[in-house]
């Protein structure tokens, strides 16, 4: 047989026979008997909406100038 099966299967046939579970799995008491969910409070959906118009193209070229190096890089 190969030795992968015994990798992967010997694991999973030994986990699936433990009886209990850790105990970071379980739950505790104290969150089931007392939850304290925060209060929901209603905000609009669109209450952050702030309206945009189209506007014309503005001139690129200054843009351009001003974002480039000032000697021009050979890059």
């Amino acid at each position: 047989m190969k030795p992968s099966l015994f990798v992967v299967g010997l694991p999973l046939v030994v986990g699936g026979c433990a009886s209990t579970l850790p105990p970071d799995v379980v739950a505790s008491s104290a969150a089931i008997e007392d939850p304290s969910p925060r209060p929901a409070v209603y905000r609009s959906p669109v209450s952050g909406y702030i309206t945009r118009q189209p506007v014309d193209p503005k001139p690129w070229r200054r843009q351009n100038d001003l974002q480039s190096p000032e000697k021009g890089d050979a890059s």
